[in-house]
């Protein structure tokens, strides 16, 4: 593997403090919006669905919006990061590997991310891009800031349907990571363990794999467990 693009929500980012924002600004208790989060995933939809599932009919871009001209905007520091980010990309970075932060955001996080200064070669949100996830067009620019033949290429990602199956469409190898809602819901999913190259429970597993040393394999669907057989379409 010669370049590894990371997802940015739930792979490098906790959600926490985003949703927890969001239903301070809608007067809902946290729990409240968590549970529609983790609702919307397991149908397979958007979790931003969860925010129209209490505010029927809103326009979730002006809200944000709204929400940043009050001074209540987007915010990430070092808390925000999932403890295993640093080590797991400087590692990569030691080992000569091309390390790329791509995935859905607005531009404003996207700079906010570059102020972390992770030990990343390429930081770029959708955003930026004009173009985001499931788009195939947002995957053609993920290989085009790979730098790398596709097959040298891993894309890391918790969201099936946004992430791993579009990115496997591109040509792109791909690990799915078991964290976040989407992350352990679909972990199991036939689908997802079909499609996935790599499992991975945490970005440390990820040296290992270059280093040809990993342990990372497919499991097996945990008995008795059921999922929405019709994710691919989603």
């Amino acid at each position: 593997m010669e370049t590894i693009v990371l997802d940015i929500g739930e792979t490098l980012i906790r959600d926490d403090r985003y949703w927890a924002s969001w239903a301070d600004w809608l007067g809902v208790p946290p729990h409240t919006l968590s549970a529609l989060v983790g609702a919307a995933v397991a149908q397979g939809r958007d979790s931003a669905d969860a925010l129209t599932l209490l505010r029927p009919g809103m326009d979730v871009t002006e809200a944000a919006h709204a929400r940043a001209a009050a001074g209540r905007g987007e915010h990430l520091d070092e808390s925000d990061l999932y403890p295993d980010v640093r080590p797991a990309l400087a590692r990569l970075r030691e080992l000569g590997v091309r390390v790329v932060v791509a995935g859905t955001g607005t531009a404003r996080a996207g700079e906010l991310l570059r102020a972390l200064d992770l030990p990343a070669d390429l930081v770029a949100t959708s955003g930026e891009w004009g173009v985001a996830p499931p788009d195939p067009e947002f995957f053609a620019r993920v290989l085009d800031a790979s730098g790398a033949d596709p097959r040298a290429t891993l894309y890391v990602g918790a969201h099936p349907a946004r992430g791993l199956f579009p990115a496997k469409s591109s040509g792109l190898r791909a690990a799915h990571i078991r964290r976040g809602a989407a992350g352990y819901w679909w972990a199991d999913h036939p689908d997802v363990v079909e499609t996935a190259d790599f499992h991975v429970s945490a970005l440390t597993e990820l040296p290992g794999l270059v280093e040809g040393a990993g342990s990372a394999e497919p499991t097996e669907e945990a008995p008795g467990r059921t999922r929405v057989r019709a994710l691919r379409a989603l």
